[in-house]
């Protein structure tokens, strides 16, 4: 297996059901870091770019790790977010992480459907589609099989997570990010 990144690269997944707050996470962590941090979203890879249904033989989970591999060979960290299901892009993710030098963390939010209800309603999107469509997604718990993935609950603050992955990952944070000034909610 060709390895990827370096000793110093650092590859984040962040997975979860629709809404949990995935790429809210992804963002904050990005602003609470200097540059250097590129964030691979399933949702504007699958639906915007290759407009393709999320299913198996979709060139999605192929397209992810290309973009990953790029990124982490020209010496930047990549953050992964999406719903991300285990049976469509679990061999790619297993195989990254296999392949790749530097530090990897991974994370899932675990979050009640109820909560992820709540905050679907606080997303610019949010009319995009509703109550239907998220439970039609919905997976009670599809863990990755094989990867060790520290569990994001309903009672964990956006500050809390981001100040967790940036712990895990051996960063230091930077003192301007709002995040950490009092800004960050669930």
């Amino acid at each position: 297996m060709e390895k990827t990144g370096n000793t110093q690269s650092r590859l984040i997944t962040i997975r979860g059901n629709s809404g949990t707050g995935k790429s809210t996470l992804a963002l904050a962590i990005r602003q609470a870091l200097p540059r250097g941090v590129v964030i691979i979203g399933q949702d504007l890879l699958r639906r915007n770019i290759l407009h393709v249904p999320d299913k198996k033989t979709s060139p999605t989970a192929d397209y992810i790790d290309l973009s990953a591999r790029f990124a982490l060979d020209r010496g930047l960290h990549v953050i992964i977010e999406g719903i991300l299901y285990d049976e469509v892009y679990g061999d790619m993710l297993r195989a990254l992480i296999a392949s790749h030098q530097g530090v990897t963390r991974c994370y899932r939010f675990k979050i009640p459907f109820e909560e992820t209800l709540n905050r679907h309603t606080t997303k610019s999107n949010a009319g995009d589609f509703g109550e239907a469509e998220m439970r039609r997604w919905w997976r009670d718990d599809d863990c990755l099989f094989g990867i060790d993935e520290t569990i994001i609950g309903p009672d964990q603050a956006l500050a809390e997570s981001v100040l967790q992955v940036i712990t895990d990952c051996g960063w230091q944070p930077l003192a301007t990010c709002a995040v950490f000034k009092g800004n960050g909610a669930k």
